[in-house]
């Protein structure tokens, strides 16, 4: 059987490539935008042409108002962050989470907890977040590949579920990797990546108070194609730090080799922090394009978190450390 490697993977499966060719996202953004300027009202959003019954498809509503960590951009639909992500365990395809995600079981679900940690054990999930409040953020997330999104996650501050755990003071870093489970995965049959995914952040920057887990969206338990039961997210970052399914933390002193970085260190650094000045090798990082609009808007620094993780990296070279 031929198994596809991170070089043989075609562009138009890594880079926005098909998101400019996505027929449904074309439709629904250019007939908004004809039906605004030709008679100053919008047409339901259409999939393939078709329009959608809001009845049979009510769209969730935001449980709160903008809190001091939230943007006040108006939110992703709920439809567009459920059916077009990044998630290789499911496939490389941006449709192909929703399609081959409908029967994982994240119930009941365990995450072992290893390391340089006061607390070491193998935890049932609720009886891990137990106590720890869970709150809506809402935040702008930026892809790597040029598009981004507006998504009302419900989760914690990671920082609270580590101050429980207790690491011990020469811990570093926190590693997280995502479930193996080919036989429910089956992305993890090919080696697209050296598997399970791992991802990592420095303590510090997971104990900033915009790092969460999310376990939820827009007041919804989080599906399986965004990372049922459980996910890591940093809205400053590019979306591939966003380790899903998490079924391992560890606590260790030495920086983790995460899972693009050992696939390709070019192009995919540890520290992923949005920069429009730091291109990827193949496209650049100036501008995006946010699903639901015709038209590229600019990329801020840090997507437009500097102020409150700008000092986390003074002093650092964010060209080199990319």
């Amino acid at each position: 059987m031929l198994i596809k490697r991170h070089a043989d993977i075609p562009s138009s499966e890594i880079t926005p490539e098909n998101l400019y060719h996505n027929r449904r996202e074309f439709l629904r953004t250019a007939t908004a935008a004809l039906g605004a300027a030709a008679a100053g009202s919008m047409l339901p959003g259409c999939v393939q042409g078709e329009a959608k019954s809001e009845a049979a498809t009510p769209e969730p509503v935001q449980t709160k108002k903008p809190g001091p960590y939230d943007t006040s951009e108006k939110a992703t639909p709920y439809e567009d962050i459920t059916a077009y992500n990044n998630y290789y365990e499911f496939g490389t395809d941006k449709a192909d989470p929703a399609v081959y995600a409908k029967n994982f079981k994240s119930k009941p679900w365990t995450v072992s907890v290893e390391g340089m940690v006061k607390k070491p054990a193998k935890y049932a999930l609720e009886d891990l977040i137990k106590g720890i409040p869970t709150e809506q953020r809402i935040y702008r997330m930026r892809c790597v590949e040029g598009w981004s999104m507006v998504i009302p996650w419900d989760g914690f501050p990671l920082a609270e579920l580590i101050k429980r755990l207790e690491p011990s003071p020469q811990a570093k870093y926190i590693e997280m990797k995502t479930i193996y489970d080919p036989a429910q995965m089956p992305g993890q049959r090919d080696a697209v990546l050296n598997w399970p995914y791992t991802e990592g952040l420095r303590l510090d920057e997971a104990m900033n108070p915009l790092a969460i887990f999310a376990t939820g969206i827009y007041g919804k338990p989080i599906p399986n194609q965004d990372g049922a039961p459980i996910r890591l997210v940093t809205p400053w970052k590019y979306g591939f730090k966003g380790v899903k399914a998490i079924a391992t933390i560890r606590f260790t002193d030495k920086q983790p080799l995460t899972a693009w970085l050992q696939a390709s260190p070019r192009e995919y650094g540890f520290y992923a922090n949005v920069n429009p000045e730091v291109d990827h090798p193949r496209w650049t990082q100036k501008n995006e394009r946010r699903i639901g609009e015709f038209f590229r808007r600019p990329t801020l620094m840090f997507n437009g978190y500097a102020d409150q993780v700008a000092k986390l990296y003074t002093g650092l070279d964010l060209r080199k450390n990319f």
